[in-house]
């Protein structure tokens, strides 16, 4: 009985001592991140909040450029985002490098950006070129800017398949001014990269935004209209711009101010595309960039209300007599 009452409490030693270990290796486990969380805190906090300063957009004009071009070469550096072939073909700022997309950043780290006073993205129109502005400023780099119109306000040959043939009043007798409401706010979208630290979370969303490219950051207004109820649109104006006439279900954000997380950033659906609409679709692909390194499936309208309502828009209008500059470019690689 003794060598019984012995070989029991031994048993219980042993397997107390096996439920203390175990819980012991369980406490050890990796605490699971609430990416969305630290991104967003980071974002807004030690990340400067780029999308909700007096910085965005980071958009400069052609004269300013063609000046740098001029006078100080060496403290501009252009990045031009088109393809190979009608960078060569057709034309090029002199001294712009070419550069896919999925490859800016990892050009950008190549360069001592502090030798520059602006890091100039061009494109065809200025939208593609500001969605990776609005990109590569989220990683920090404030000296970053999309050039105005792309090189459609370069030179007119650069216009004619782009803001020549994009500016309409194909849906001025569609536009409504009754206002539509903000959902209730919910939860930011659920994000997955792995990491940790918000500057960790923040470039590999980069690195998968950038390697996706434009297309999936894009739609037109005939793909808006097509299907109205499937998105929930942005109106990105301010209040009284909006209360002259919108796409019907637009509900209006104003800028800098209207998507931050302690305002009505979370009013944003997670389970639905968002449509985003500015003048120019400029400032919207910047905001698209935001709002998708977050993880919300967003769209920047491309040619924004120049595309529908130019005649009776109450924004930036393209003007093809004074913003298309007509300066020297460069054919060849």
């Amino acid at each position: 009985m003794k060598e019984f009452k012995k070989y029991l409490s031994l048993l219980l030693v042993v397997t107390l001592l096996a439920f203390v270990n175990g819980c012991k290796e369980k406490s050890t486990e990796p605490e699971k991140i609430d990416e969305s969380k630290v991104l967003i805190e980071y974002l807004e906090g030690a990340g400067g909040d780029y999308i909700n300063s007096t910085s965005c957009p980071a958009i400069i004009g052609a004269s300013e450029v063609y000046t740098y071009v001029q006078n100080n070469p060496a403290k501009i550096y252009i990045i031009d985002i088109r393809d190979s072939a009608t960078f060569v073909n057709k034309g090029h700022i002199a001294g712009a490098r070419r550069v896919d997309i999925p490859k800016v950043l990892d050009h950008i780290k190549t360069l001592n950006t502090s030798n520059y006073d602006k890091i100039v993205i061009t494109c065809y129109a200025g939208q593609s070129a500001g969605y990776v502005t609005g990109l590569l400023r989220l990683m920090g780099y404030n000296n970053v800017f999309s050039l105005k119109y792309g090189m459609s306000s370069w030179h007119q040959i650069f216009a004619e398949n782009y803001w020549l043939t994009n500016i309409g009043n194909s849906r001025a007798g569609q536009f409504t001014n009754q206002a539509a409401q903000k959902n209730q706010p919910g939860n930011l979208p659920t994000l997955n990269t792995g990491k940790k630290t918000g500057p960790e979370i923040l470039e590999a969303r980069v690195r998968e935004l950038l390697a996706a490219g434009w297309d999936p950051a894009k739609i037109s207004h005939s793909g808006v209209f097509s299907n109205l109820s499937g998105y929930y649109i942005v109106n990105y104006w301010p209040v009284d711009h909006y209360n002259q006439g919108h796409i019907p279900g637009a509900v209006q954000y104003t800028p800098r101010s209207d998507l931050k997380s302690s305002t009505y950033l979370k009013t944003l659906p997670t389970d639905k595309p968002v449509v985003v609409y500015c003048y120019t679709g400029q400032t919207s692909a910047q905001v698209v960039a935001f709002l998708r390194v977050l993880g919300y499936d967003a769209k920047s309208l491309i040619y924004g209300t120049n595309g529908m309502i130019y005649d009776q828009m109450p924004g930036t209008k393209f003007n093809p007599q004074t913003d298309i500059m007509n300066y020297p470019y460069v054919t060849g690689p």
